[in-house]
């Protein structure tokens, strides 16, 4: 039971009018590159043969519309709204996508040289791969630093071709802009119209990496750049290649490519390649970014996350997930050698996720926008038939490819669901334990504390010297305080209670890190630390850090350690109440503190006497009631469980300071 408190907190800064440019410019370099570099492969990925003139009007009709309706309205202007404290996006299978653009880019080593071999292609395109994984550790903001000059050059090439290709060759493809000759070639087409989507979507793959990269970007960042150039690029670039196309059929093999007016196809070859390395880019981040946000949740269990940065809590690297991360793009990239390949495996699982974006956009425009169900219903109807007849269109790719996304899919749900049910029922056993001080410990009329009668009514020892207890919740009593106390009968002469409380900011400041309050138990206190994830918060003398806390605790709550409860009153009102106080009166403070009690006093002697560091030991035991599916999945969940990195190692203390309290839990 928490008594009285003491608040050190004055609050964050907001972040001046430079980081915010640096976040528009880096906007540019990542999260819509993936739709960037699309026009490598759409028009190949759509037709299986030279198409005709009215074929080609209808896809380009639909290629427009798409990122009108699928990027433009639905997420740049609806899905970004929805951010979680600034962070976006949905857990998919990205890995996929991340090696698509390069490999496409790379193909284009073929128009400039005919009879180059298909190894060739695959040894390239896993070269650059690997120093693309090899650069993460770097972060992103140094990375996007020189991404984002090639992905402006990179749209600037496909602007300046369509509008070249429009000049020379067809430039009435624009009535493609009329949404009628979409439907007329989805009508004229029938069956073959509608599984032909599965390769226009391509045109808006990479879409959910946006969302994703929300936390990474500012939501003004990525609006800006997509609304006023990214878009008006590759609306040129789709309709330029259209213009080229109606007039050299065979060109849909190699768009971009066979489109390059002449002279330009080595300068092309070379910034689509730097282009598509910066798309795989965007996906890499994303998935830092989803991983992050799935252990958060408790989907998975917590490995090291490096923040690369100390102004943007979004920018992460996560070394594990990175080497993985290699090794699947390079297997899958020389397994499925072409981006038709490589298109049909990850259509399904885009299409999925932006079905799921939309209905989860949809329930928080209910609940917590609080939106009228008949102002959101139709909206919701229109986007989702796009996307139904996307996602029906890239299932029929299932037996081409895209059953490895699925499998890949379902097998990352398996491992993040069974992790999730263990991790709640550790958490229901461990709630069993959590109970005030006062529930099993009391002062006996002889003012010596004792078990209370629930618990057998023993008289506990003290043992010279501070305690110290780590806090995994940070409130009530912590599990490790009552198994020592009701294991050993005994306390030590001080304790407290050690909590972290991790923060979304890069440095909480030393004024606002410390809440320190005081319990029920004599000489027992709680200290929480706040803190940020560029603070060294474990430090060889983190004895004398919570021994100083508790101490200025004590010191300034000196007039209430006597009769008068603490009000809890915020330190920093109390500090400046102390800079105004004189040197003489401050010197009785700390002596009437010295006469009452005895507290601070207290504190001193067990300090001196000795600090020892106690945590808990837990082991996990499955109930025998549990039924034998449950106790599968637990049993493969503490099997995961006991081969994660224990918290203790990552602390740094002193070894012969420590004291493990073993204790069994039954889930």
């Amino acid at each position: 039971m928490s008594g009285h408190g003491i608040i050190l907190w004055k609050g964050s800064e907001a972040h001046e009018a430079p980081v915010v440019k640096r976040m528009k410019i880096q906007g540019y370099a990542n999260p819509e590159i993936t739709r960037r570099s699309s026009p490598l492969y759409v028009y190949s990925s759509t037709f299986s043969e030279a198409p005709s003139r009215e074929d080609l009007i209808g896809v380009l009709s639909i290629i427009i519309w798409s990122l009108f309706m699928m990027v433009t309205v639905k997420y740049v202007l609806i899905i970004l709204n929805a951010d979680n404290d600034g962070e976006g996006g949905t857990f998919s299978t990205y890995s996929l996508l991340s090696r698509y653009s390069v490999l496409g880019a790379v193909q284009g080593i073929k128009v400039v040289s005919p009879n180059i071999s298909k190894g060739t292609i695959i040894g390239v395109t896993d070269a650059i791969l690997v120093v693309l994984f090899l650069v993460q550790p770097f972060g992103i903001t140094k990375i996007t630093v020189a991404f984002a000059p090639i992905v402006i050059i990179w749209l600037a090439f496909n602007a300046v071709f369509g509008i070249y290709n429009l000049a020379k060759y067809d430039a009435g493809v624009f009535v493609a802009f009329n949404p009628g000759y979409a439907f007329q070639f989805l009508i004229r087409h029938g069956e073959h119209g509608w599984r032909m989507l599965s390769g226009t979507l391509l045109s808006f793959t990479g879409v959910e990496a946006l969302f994703a990269d929300l936390g990474a970007f500012s939501l003004p960042a990525i609006r800006i750049s997509w609304l006023c150039y990214t878009f008006p690029c590759l609306l040129l670039a789709y309709i330029g290649q259209a213009a080229y196309i109606s007039v050299h059929p065979e060109a849909y093999s190699n768009p971009f490519f066979n489109a390059a007016p002449p002279g330009t196809i080595y300068p092309s070859l070379v910034i689509a390649i730097l282009a598509a390395i910066v798309a795989s880019q965007a996906i890499i981040t994303a998935t830092f970014q989803l991983l992050a946000q799935v252990m958060k949740l408790s989907y998975l269990p917590q490995i090291k996350v490096i923040h690369t940065s100390k102004t943007f809590f979004g920018q992460l690297y996560i070394p594990a997930a990175n080497w993985l991360l290699m090794i699947g793009t390079i297997l899958v990239a020389s397994i499925y050698n072409n981006t038709t390949s490589l298109g049909n495996a990850y259509g399904v699982c885009v299409m999925f996720v932006t079905f799921f974006d939309t209905c989860m956009v949809s329930l928080v425009a209910l609940f917590v926008w609080r939106i009228s169900p008949f102002i959101v219903l139709l909206p919701w109807l229109i986007i989702a038939c796009l996307d139904g007849a996307y996602l029906s269109a890239a299932l029929t790719k299932v037996p081409m490819g895209a059953w490895f996304t699925l499998a890949l899919a379902s097998v990352l749900a398996v491992l993040f669901l069974l992790w999730r049910f263990g991790k709640e029922r550790q958490w229901f056993a461990e709630a069993e334990d959590r109970f005030p001080t006062a529930y099993f410990v009391a002062k006996a009329p002889n003012g010596q504390m004792k078990l209370t009668d629930r618990f057998g009514g023993a008289p506990l020892t003290t043992t010279r010297g501070l305690g110290i207890f780590f806090d995994k919740a940070g409130e009530t009593t912590p599990i490790v305080f009552s198994q020592f106390v009701l294991k050993l009968t005994s306390m030590p002469e001080v304790n407290v209670f050690f909590h972290l409380r991790p923060l979304e900011v890069p440095s909480v400041t030393v004024e606002n890190r410390y809440t320190v309050s005081r319990l029920a138990i004599p000489n027992c206190y709680r200290l929480v630390v706040r803190y940020g994830y560029n603070d060294e918060i474990m430090l060889p003398d983190l004895a004398d850090t919570i021994t100083e806390q508790v101490r200025i605790y004590l010191r300034r709550n000196a007039p209430y350690e006597h009769g008068t409860p603490s009000t809890g009153i915020s330190e920093s009102r109390r500090h400046s109440e102390a800079q105004s106080t004189a040197r003489d009166t401050f010197a009785s403070y700390v002596a009437e503190t010295e006469r009452g009690d005895g507290s601070l006093e207290k504190l001193e002697n067990a300090y001196a006497h000795g600090v020892i560091y106690i945590t808990g030991k837990e082991e996990m035991k499955i109930k025998k009631s549990r039924n034998h599916i449950r106790r599968i999945a637990l049993w493969l969940f503490l099997l995961a469980r006991e081969n994660t990195r224990a918290k203790i190692t990552s602390l740094g203390l002193q070894t012969e300071r420590i004291i493990e309290v073993g204790f069994v839990k039954e889930i």
